[in-house]
């Protein structure tokens, strides 16, 4: 796994062992970000189920202004710091180590860019956005992606466009408000 494009272009990330993180593979990483390219720059980023925190480091790598990069996991906690070292990108971070649900009750900052690839579970998705959304950290013009499985595409509230990508057995639905 590595950084497509941009100032860290080419560094290779360092991905948690285990099971309990599942990395988005290249070419979907790929395909999110060519659907928003035009779309990231100076943006304020939330990665809220870091893993590696590939989608934040990606989205900072093309030009994003600063990411919030939040796990429950102290070890992959450990590896996003390690990546954030790595891309020579930690000044524009925030990592921390939390609950998903802790920290959307608890933010204080509003997001214009929003990765959720959490754990593939049907409806968890909606959950989360629903949170996300009632929490009131989204700018006007956020743009949340969504990456789940087949039985977990979510349906979000308050959006003016939604788009739905299919990779195989992965999902991926970018929603703009």
């Amino acid at each position: 796994m590595r950084i497509i494009t941009g100032i860290a272009r080419g560094i290779k990330l360092n991905t948690p062992e285990g099971e309990h993180t599942r990395p988005t593979a290249e070419k979907v990483k790929e395909a999110v970000f060519s659907a928003i390219h035009f779309d990231i720059h100076d943006r304020k980023v939330l990665d809220l189920f870091g893993g590696s925190g590939q989608l934040a480091f990606e989205a900072l790598s093309r030009g994003a202004g600063k990411a919030t990069i939040i796990d429950n996991d102290r070890n992959a906690v450990a590896i996003i710091k390690e990546n954030a070292i790595k891309t020579k990108l930690m000044e524009k971070c925030v990592i921390i180590n939390s609950d998903w649900k802790d920290f959307v009750k608890h933010a204080i900052d509003k997001y214009s860019l929003v990765f959720l690839d959490p754990p593939y579970k049907e409806g968890f998705l909606d959950e989360v956005l629903e949170k996300i959304y009632a929490a009131g950290i989204l700018t006007d013009d956020a743009i949340v992606v969504c990456e789940s499985g087949p039985d977990g595409v979510p349906v979000s509230p308050g959006v003016k466009d939604c788009k739905i990508y299919r990779y195989g057995r992965v999902h991926i639905s970018i929603f703009r408000f």
